[in-house]
């Protein structure tokens, strides 16, 4: 058999791994006595494999990640109180096959973004289109597709993932259009996809935050927490110490 003519075919069928391993393949087949059958399944698997991979990077650089954050690499002994089984939990994703929420509340510098972002990473392994963004940009982003004509579009952006990650909910006043937009994108979310939220301010301080309406901050709050978890997180800020 010729081999090059058989890489050059396995190429053209976008089978790159295939082809890349299938010298070392064969001479392992040739020591161990394996099948054809057994070939055919290390190849297999070995493309199977690269694909997955492949895939998770592309799911990482489509989230929009500002930087990759782990469970492994957080410090639960540094917030004063923490529920580190509550957050552990999260890790299995349930939420998100659920299409509920996460809403994770705390003073500045004490670890939500970085659990955030570890909760979006875990989305992304498991196959999980996730979407990260902060609150403002998201605002910015709308309003700007409204003076284009691009808005149905641009929303889209924010309602299709299956997880949408909002952070810094609370660091920035929203203006009237700002607050109302941000309601759009949870309510059209509202039992359809799961959002994680940020923010530094308490559920009774948003009708401030949201240009004094509490109306409209009480309709977005139900909706995030009607099935929702909060997770209360208490102590100074990492970033100072």
């Amino acid at each position: 058999m010729n081999l090059d003519k058989l890489k050059e075919a396995l190429m053209a069928l976008h089978l790159k791994n295939f082809a890349e391993i299938l010298d070392e393949t064969l001479l392992k087949a040739e020591r161990e006595k394996l099948s054809p059958a057994d070939i055919l399944y290390l190849l297999a698997s070995q493309e199977i494999a690269a694909r997955q991979q492949r895939l998770v990077k592309t799911r990482i650089l489509q989230a929009g990640f500002p930087t990759i954050k782990t469970i492994d690499a957080f410090d639960f002994s540094f917030p004063k109180a923490i529920n580190k089984t509550q957050i552990l939990n999260l890790l299995d994703l349930t939420f998100v096959n659920q299409k509920n929420n996460v809403i994770l509340m705390g003073p500045p510098g004490t670890g939500k973004t970085h659990l955030a972002l570890a909760l979006g990473h875990q989305a992304c392994l498991q196959g999980v289109k996730t979407l990260f963004t902060t609150a403002i940009n998201l605002i910015n982003h709308l309003s700007a597709s409204l003076a284009d004509n691009s808005f149905l579009k641009t929303i889209k952006l924010f309602t299709s993932p299956r997880l949408l990650i909002i952070d810094e909910l609370g660091y920035l006043p929203v203006d009237k259009q700002g607050a109302e937009l941000l309601f759009q994108v949870i309510s059209n979310r509202y039992e359809c996809g799961s959002i994680v939220v940020t923010t530094n301010r308490a559920f009774r301080d948003w009708g401030t935050l949201l240009n004094n309406d509490n109306t409209l901050a009480s309709a977005m709050i139900d909706r995030l927490v009607h099935h929702g978890v909060l997770v209360q997180i208490k102590g100074e800020s990492y970033r100072i110490k």
